[in-house]
């Protein structure tokens, strides 16, 4: 009972925080007619992107403990309630122990060099809590295969037509190009490490210690490769691609068009600082804004919170979901804080929008691997975790940039 009563408290909280964040942006609002000097402008903004970042993190806090909650009572960490691949697996974490052929053939495999396949269970959870903590895993397109890369044929033009008369002779029309795209997969990996007495003791759960630590830190790491990663020994992040100002049917073909604010580092003032996201939506086809996802910076959306139409309404709305969550949406569509994403600055590109499931591609290889390494730090145990991923932009059309300048 005390555990509800905790959740009760924090959503409470939750809501507070998200009244206070709200209250702030009004009180910005009510001043806009009255001089404000730029101090005072920006320990305003400061203290917004504040609680708007408390607010993310309770929010997060408060589905955690309902998670803990769904699966109070069935903790796999008790050998008592372990399947038969559950307790081979903790054997081969706390001691080592091989595993049996049987378990071998069901859930994990022998690698050369001495390590296991995670089974199915552990996989998925890491494969979960890496959706929960990346934005852009949340709205992109995510496959799984056991090759070393993975092909999209993008079709690029449209083909062509005329009309006729019954008698009259046709000519030829034009076709549309298809495009390969190759996503190469890379290796990912972590290496948390335990002492041989921790692992003894029969109350601790490795195995979901370990996916929880390997699955925060895949995620940190996917995070800013799906952003900004190279393409070199990591995924290609989508502003690592070439971009450029023209409209779909004259752009080259593998490049992201941008729009520009108007001021170097800032959101033009006239006639209206939100007439650039406005315009830079609707340079999205309509097929892609019924799926659309905006991207930018907690500091970022705090300076979008500030903004408002020219009806005088505030252009970044939010509510608070059942479940704790705050869902926050600019011309109707949701936005994610994702903090990998630049800052504001001269020439940044600091926003993005559009239908990331057709224009982001994540491929995940289908296996984790953990091997388990008692000798290189002693006392202390290693699990040494790989999985291969990759990422890249299969859409040109589907994702649109802001950039903070003037050309």
């Amino acid at each position: 009972m005390a555990d509800i009563e905790e959740v009760k408290t924090l959503f409470a909280e939750t809501q507070k925080i998200a009244t206070a964040a709200r209250d702030k942006a009004d009180e910005l609002a009510k001043k806009q007619g009255d001089y404000i000097d730029q101090e005072t402008l920006g320990r305003i903004k400061a203290e917004l992107a504040t609680k708007l970042d408390a607010t993310d993190k309770a929010s997060m806090e408060l589905k955690s403990r309902l998670d803990a909650l769904e699966t109070k009572g069935n903790r796999p960490g008790k050998p008592d309630g372990m399947t038969p691949e559950a307790k081979a697996m903790d054997a081969y974490f706390r001691k080592g122990v091989e595993l049996p052929e049987e378990i071998k053939a069901m859930a994990t495999s022998s690698n050369p060099d001495g390590g296991y396949l995670v089974r199915d269970t552990m996989r998925d959870g890491i494969q979960k809590r890496l959706r929960r903590s990346s934005p852009v895993r949340q709205v992109a397109a995510v496959v799984a295969t056991s090759g070393g890369s993975y092909d999209v044929l993008v079709e690029r033009g449209d083909a062509g037509f005329q009309w006729a008369g019954e008698s009259e002779a046709r000519s030829e029309t034009t076709t549309p190009t298809i495009n390969r795209i190759s996503i190469a997969l890379h290796e990912l990996s972590a290496m948390p490490k335990a002492t041989q007495r921790l692992l003894d003791d029969a109350a601790f759960d490795v195995e979901a210690w370990l996916t929880g630590y390997v699955a925060d830190r895949f995620a940190r790491a996917e995070a800013t490769a799906f952003v900004s990663g190279s393409g070199s020994n990591q995924p290609k992040g989508f502003l690592s691609y070439s971009k450029a100002t023209g409209a779909d049917d004259s752009r080259a073909s593998e490049a992201l068009q941008y729009r520009v604010t108007g001021a170097s580092g800032a959101f033009a003032g006239s006639p209206n600082a939100a007439d650039a996201l406005v315009r830079l939506f609707y340079d999205l086809q309509g097929a892609y804004q019924a799926n659309a996802s905006w991207m930018m910076k907690n500091t970022t959306m705090a300076e979008v919170a500030v903004l408002k139409d020219g009806d005088g309404a505030f252009l970044l709305r939010e509510m608070l979901n059942g479940d704790g969550s705050l869902v926050r949406t600019v011309q109707g569509r949701p936005a994610y804080v994702a903090d990998d994403m630049p800052a504001i600055g001269a020439d940044s590109f600091s926003i993005a929008v559009g239908d990331f499931s057709a224009g982001y591609t994540i491929v995940d290889g289908q296996n984790v691997t953990v091997l388990r390494d008692p000798f290189s730090a002693k006392p202390n145990v290693l699990f040494y975790t790989t999985k291969r991923v990759g990422g890249g932009v299969t859409d040109f059309d589907a994702i649109k940039l802001l950039k903070f300048g003037t050309a």
